[in-house]
């Protein structure tokens, strides 16, 4: 077991405070590009994460680089709905709550969703954010901080 953070490394909650709160497009895109390429990596080998959130994606202070750690909540991951919910509340998918399962492969876009909105915009997105603005937000592209996706899904 691994009881040490690596150096140079500290995770995205650390990084993010040392560059003011939050991160401009194009680093945000690099982060977000290795933390989706880690957690596609972890499901293709049958493995779901269930915790990614911004205290379990460390960075390389000089190269940049993303690792996923702290497997700790992880599970097989199956086709079948799961019924409990393992991680951290604010980064779980809105079906658990609505209809007490979720997938888990969606389960993780939601997370990496939050996470990308936390690294641009500095905070968690509130209640407000997601419940009564929901997809009317991204269609009229009324956004508290403007976000390019088609710069996020380059390469």
């Amino acid at each position: 077991m691994v009881l040490e953070c690596p150096s140079p490394c500290e995770n995205l909650v650390e990084f993010i405070r040392r560059h003011g709160g939050s991160l401009d497009e194009e680093k945000t895109r690099q982060i977000m590009w290795q933390a989706a390429h880690a957690t596609n990596m972890c499901h293709l080998r049958r493995v779901l994460h269930r915790d990614v959130k911004l205290d379990n994606l460390l960075i390389n202070r000089e190269t940049s680089e993303v690792k996923l750690i702290d497997f700790g909540c992880g599970d097989i991951l199956r086709r079948s709905p799961y019924k409990s919910y393992r991680g951290t509340a604010a980064y779980s998918p809105p079906e658990y709550h609505s209809r007490g399962k979720y997938y888990g492969g969606p389960a993780t876009v939601w997370s990496l969703g939050i996470v990308m909105f936390a690294l641009l915009c500095g905070r968690f997105p509130s209640d407000y954010d997601l419940r009564r603005l929901g997809l009317g937000q991204i269609k009229s592209h009324n956004w508290f901080k403007v976000v390019n996706l088609r710069s996020a899904m380059k390469n």
